[in-house]
């Protein structure tokens, strides 16, 4: 897979900020899924945002092997369930950075619940943070995109949002309701030259999927009988934030059927 990339600048101008390079924030960035994106950045030299909520140390990391593959960046501090918490990060990435810009809204949590049994505080919390969280994000960003002349929003889904799962429901909803929600960013800002789409990252080993990750024989639902890599899910990631052409569109990493 080949990427497109902006001319990218040897040297900062006088405000540190780093012109022409091209930029992302990625929320949920301190592991798993939004590790991988932010090292496949990286590794075509833009500059990468690595959103964290709690785990400081675990963003660094992430923003040190970014730097590793080539790529430059800072950490940013953010609740995502807090829509002031939301603007200031995205004021101070602005702040930051010029050039084109990309948003990949993949910070999540999950629950393991069977629905009648699910607490208040539980389903609260998940959709606070998957549906409503990302609805902050979107609405942050806007201003800094609009400003630029437009840019890239990739939403992380996933497969329990068309099909629910057992013990999931809370998850399901969450994933569910933001098709919607990137379906109609997509058409309101699409005159802006925004353009917004939604990623199906399939099974990755994650804190979120600990426990109930398939086992070898778990992926008979799977056209190919196995999940997608790490590594192929981010580069899609990548090749996405860089269509001009393309928007209100979900696409699906693994080889199960929507």
């Amino acid at each position: 897979m080949e990427y497109r990339t902006s001319p990218i600048p040897t040297e900062p101008d006088q405000r540190g900020k780093q012109v022409g390079r091209p930029s992302v924030l990625v929320t949920g960035a301190s592991g798993g899924i939004g590790r991988a994106i932010s090292q496949a950045f990286g590794q075509i030299g833009w500059y990468v945002g690595v959103h964290y909520y709690q785990d400081k140390s675990a963003a660094d990391t992430t923003l040190d092997q970014v730097r590793k593959l080539g790529g430059t960046g800072e950490v940013y501090a953010a609740d995502i369930r807090e829509s002031e918490s939301v603007r200031r990060m995205f004021d101070q990435f602005s702040n930051d950075t010029q050039g084109p810009v990309a948003v990949v809204c993949n910070a999540g949590i999950g629950q393991s619940e069977l629905l009648v049994r699910h607490s208040d505080d539980i389903w609260d919390n998940v959709i606070a943070t998957n549906l409503t969280g990302t609805f902050h994000c979107l609405r942050a960003c806007a201003p800094v995109l609009l400003v630029r002349g437009g840019g890239s929003i990739l939403v992380i889904g996933s497969h329990t949002g068309f099909h629910g799962a057992k013990g999931q429901s809370a998850y399901a909803t969450s994933k569910a309701g933001l098709i919607g929600l990137v379906k109609t960013a997509a058409c309101e800002w699409g005159p802006q030259n925004i353009r917004v789409n939604l990623l199906l990252p399939g099974w990755q080993k994650t804190d979120l999927t600990e426990g109930i990750f398939p086992e070898d024989s778990g992926w008979l639902d799977h056209d190919l009988r196995r999940p997608p890599s790490s590594e192929e899910m981010a580069r899609t990631v990548v090749h996405l934030a860089q269509l001009r052409d393309v928007s209100g569109q979900v696409w699906n990493c693994d080889s199960r059927h929507l």
